[in-house]
């Protein structure tokens, strides 16, 4: 390293930390940044089980979920932008709700302008349609569900790499240090004001000023960090669910007219807020690992390269506000999960699921609906998905039934566990700083966004701030 002392140092190499990096150069060339990233170069970073066909636990971290770009940019690749008529945003986080509507909009139209700098796709999906997505939401609102379309950038889970190797190498040749697969342990912090952080290798980098972009992948260490350091947080909301797989021709309509259709209901009995999320058309479905060796199911589309399925997350919202660390709940299921697949996820079919059966290998073989994750092991997900969730999961593929005809069709395949680890939310004020003096937190880690757009965008947002001071 060249430095000890730095202006700033960014923790994470995911969207967040690299758009901040990249909009303080551009205000401010002169500034001192440290960008350390526990995983891999992008360029670097490969799953090997494209190749042999199942996950092998990559040491000493999942290539999927850490690296630079993040885990977003490894599954489906979309930028989530927002309807001009919009007077609020629905999808994508809070950001909005320390800056305001308006300026964040105008926020996502810069950070978008950005990602075209760098390579992505000028085409927008789900704005060609206006009369027929109308008539999809009216079937929605009669079957008790809400439909939220919004434009989508599609990178494409491959395209979304060399747009980010790009920016890569622009904030190094801008003078921002990188330093890759170095973990940091622990932050500084005396009489409530931070100093600087500890490497794994016991070596301490000074800065007055530490940006946390963890991710989802870090939410546990984030968690950690704030539970040693009595950073201020509040339980937050958690999401458990699988990923649903079914035919391209089932989901047609929607995957034309919206391309990401997002539903929203909350079924009986219990009435908990169910969604759909990343939806990947003619997509892929694929694992993830994160800390711990807990292995989950996620999602990704292609540019060049495509299946025969659609692939989307069915997620269900709890709030286990009397939990003092509700993430324990989620890392649970996905424990006993693993631990009855021997380290893998489930796959089951839709009709075994309500009959009460475990699904076999040999029936996937006859089954209409080809798992496109191979290393998925047939099993029974009532063994480990507590009843609520599953009861919650059930009821909303029912109620989807009545707008997509084929949506409960019992050949469908889900996919469990997929969960999103967020930290407990951490307190912020409108500046994104904690309560220690100096540590700030942005991106999805600590529960501000969700997705790639909001978190590059609220590293512009912290950038402008940061550059100001």
């Amino acid at each position: 390293m060249r430095s000890e002392k730095y202006d700033v140092i960014v923790v994470g190499g995911g969207p967040a930390g690299a758009f901040l990096c990249y909009e303080m150069i551009r205000l401010n060339p002169q500034t001192k940044i440290l960008l350390i990233e526990r995983g891999r170069r992008v360029e670097k970073r490969n799953c090997p089980e494209k190749q042999i066909g199942k996950c092998v636990k990559c040491k000493p971290f999942c290539n999927i979920t850490n690296g630079f770009s993040g885990a977003g940019a490894f599954s489906d690749g979309k930028l989530s932008l927002y309807n001009k008529e919009d007077d609020d945003f629905y999808v994508g986080g809070n950001l909005h709700k320390y800056v305001g509507v308006v300026e964040t909009k105008k926020l996502v139209d810069y950070t978008d302008s950005i990602y075209l700098k760098f390579g992505a796709t000028e085409k927008l999906e789900g704005v060609s349609y206006r009369s027929e997505v109308s008539k999809i939401r009216k079937l929605a609102e009669n079957a008790g569900l809400d439909l939220i379309s919004i434009p989508i950038r599609h990178l494409g889970t491959d395209k979304a790499h060399g747009i980010y190797e790009k920016i890569e190498k622009y904030l190094e040749e801008s003078g921002v240090e990188i330093i890759f697969e170095t973990e940091v342990t622990d932050i500084l912090v005396e009489n409530n004001t931070i100093k600087g952080v500890v490497l794994q290798s016991s070596k301490v980098v000074y800065s007055n000023t530490v940006v946390l972009a963890v991710g989802r992948v870090g939410a546990n260490w984030l968690l950690k960090m704030c539970d040693k350091h009595k950073v201020k947080t509040l339980p937050g909301i958690i999401d458990v669910g699988v990923r649903y797989e079914l035919p391209d021709k089932t989901m047609e309509q929607i995957n034309k007219f919206c391309y990401e259709g997002k539903f929203i209901g909350k079924p009986a009995p219990f009435n908990d807020k169910v969604r759909t999320f990343c939806q990947n058309p003619s997509g892929f479905v694929t694992t993830e690992v994160y800390d711990q060796n807990i292995t989950l199911v996620n999602g990704h589309s292609l540019k060049d390269i495509k299946s025969e399925n659609t692939n989307l997350a069915l997620l269900v919202s709890i709030n286990l506000h009397n939990i003092a660390n509700p993430m324990l709940y989620s890392r649970n299921i996905a424990k006993n999960i693993n631990l009855i697949t021997g380290g893998n996820v489930i796959v089951q079919r839709l009709g075994d699921i309500r009959d009460g059966r475990h699904t076999w290998t040999e029936q996937l073989l006859e089954n209409s609906v080809k798992p496109t994750l191979k290393s998925a092991k047939a099993g029974d997900l009532s063994l480990c998905m507590p009843y609520r969730e599953m009861m919650d999961i059930l009821g909303f593929i029912q109620m989807m039934d009545k707008v997509i005809p084929g949506f409960a069709n019992e050949d469908n395949l889900l996919y469990g566990p997929e969960l999103k680890f967020y930290s407990n939310k951490v307190e912020l004020s409108n500046t994104l700083e904690t309560s220690i003096k100096g540590l700030y937190a942005i991106g999805d880690g600590c529960g501000l966004t969700r997705g790639l757009m909001m978190a590059s965008a609220s590293g512009v947002y912290l950038a402008r701030i940061l550059c100001n001071k």
